[in-house]
């Protein structure tokens, strides 16, 4: 199911059932002159475009325009970065219409500056806006000291289970540690040229990294559609084990 297509009917059924409601993360970023400026937005999308052939799932509207940060190329590069705070915020509301709809079981899935799994500031910023709107929504709606109100006397028993209210939201890599380290990761390298061109070849034109040579693009002469599908198969078999 795709959310901007569906109808109450089908919303509904997804907060009944629980079904996966997911959101791809990534970003407007400058990748050297071989490897497109959508490149993070669609490795997520993308996996989870494949994801959903063999699991049921709600597809959210992505999110792209967020904080790249200028790392890579400044300002003049074509990078969108949107400032921590502003963004926090936004999401913070995304985050707050859908638990007031009614969803319960959320996924961010991002694929930008996730080596090993590291807190760098777009995952921060998800994370943070996650939890804080978790606890206004609570406060709204179950009222202040709904924690230390005798209905929650079993808070502890549950919290690792699917009705603790700190699981409505998490946010995942696309690629978790352990298939980075069965592949590679990088920033329009081999790896991550390789993984677009097995999702979408036409966002990669490898004889094109020579027009503006970068110490990060060398290795992206290497990048193949064959390694490419084995990233894509390792981290569809992650993500389906973690999306739930």
């Amino acid at each position: 199911m795709i959310l901007d297509h569906s109808f109450p009917r089908e919303a509904e059924r997804a907060q009944r059932e629980n079904i996966p409601l997911v959101i791809p993360a990534g970003t407007v970023e400058y990748h050297g002159p071989h490897c497109s400026y959508g490149c993070d937005t669609l490795v997520a999308e993308g996996l989870i475009k494949e994801l959903m052939k063999t699991k049921e799932i709600m597809l959210a509207p992505t999110i792209s325009y967020s904080p790249s940060s200028y790392a890579v190329g400044d300002d003049k590069s074509g990078t969108v970065h949107v400032e921590e705070r502003a963004f926090e915020n936004y999401v913070y509301y995304v985050f707050m219409s859908l638990l007031s709809a009614g969803y319960r079981n959320i996924y961010v899935v991002i694929h930008h500056q996730f080596e090993q799994e590291s807190e760098m500031p777009m995952t921060l910023c998800y994370r943070m806006a996650a939890k804080r709107a978790t606890m206004a929504y609570l406060e709204k709606t179950l009222g202040q000291g709904w924690w230390g109100s005798e209905s929650y006397a079993n808070y502890y028993e549950q919290l690792e289970g699917d009705n603790n209210p700190f699981n409505w939201i998490k946010v995942i890599p696309t690629m978790s540690t352990a298939v980075q380290n069965a592949t590679g990761y990088d920033h329009a390298g081999e790896f991550e040229c390789s993984i677009l061109m097995a999702l979408y070849p036409d966002c990669v034109e490898l004889d094109r990294i020579g027009e503006r040579p970068h110490w990060f693009t060398k290795s992206a002469e290497r990048a193949n559609a064959e390694l490419g599908e084995k990233m894509v198969k390792l981290s569809l078999e992650y993500l389906d084990k973690a999306i739930r």
